[in-house]
């Protein structure tokens, strides 16, 4: 990397888009852009982030955006590896923007596909231990392998049951 990695708070992103000084990249997946996001905010998911295909700036600033700050972070090492300059990023990323009180634009989307994940991984867990005990104990199984799936997703940061959900079609962008 060759350039700057740099980060801004939110009141300091807050006045450079009322200025109109900069393009906002939220580099959420899709599902959470459709979920809530800051206005104005161009939606360029980290899995399929290319730096060559972010909105044109015109001469104003990018800075990219995700939930807490780790995913702007990977993108923007992309940027400088692609020999940006410098990369800009909004620290605590939306988190920081609501914790400072300011407005962010809900939408009809469904749920985040982490929050599904944590849904349907607790109900097979649990429903394994249910069974497991009311049925044969050959169900725990089932808790077992929900519980080895997440601990693969954490260590992998690949998610399968992500992915399988994301295939169902109130999932898919529009």
């Amino acid at each position: 990397m060759t350039g700057q990695l740099r980060e801004i708070d939110a009141p300091t992103l807050k006045s450079w888009l009322e200025a109109g000084r900069c393009v906002l990249v939220d580099v959420r997946e899709t599902d959470e852009h459709a979920h809530e996001r800051i206005a104005g905010a161009a939606s360029r998911p980290l899995s399929k982030f290319d730096p060559a295909a972010l909105p044109a700036a015109d001469g104003r600033t990018v800075v990219l955006h995700c939930a807490s700050g780790a995913r702007s972070t990977k993108a923007a090492q992309l940027l400088l590896q692609q020999g940006a300059a410098e990369a800009i990023l909004l620290k605590g990323g939306i988190a920081a923007w609501k914790q400072a009180g300011l407005p962010v634009e809900a939408g009809k989307g469904p749920l985040p596909i982490m929050r599904q994940v944590q849904i349907v991984a607790g109900s097979l867990a649990l429903l394994g231990v249910v069974l497991g005990f009311a049925v044969h104990p050959g169900f725990f199984v089932l808790s077992g392998a929900v519980g080895a799936g997440l601990l693969q997703a954490g260590l992998t940061g690949n998610c399968m049951m992500a992915n399988l959900l994301m295939k169902l079609p109130y999932n898919r962008a529009k």
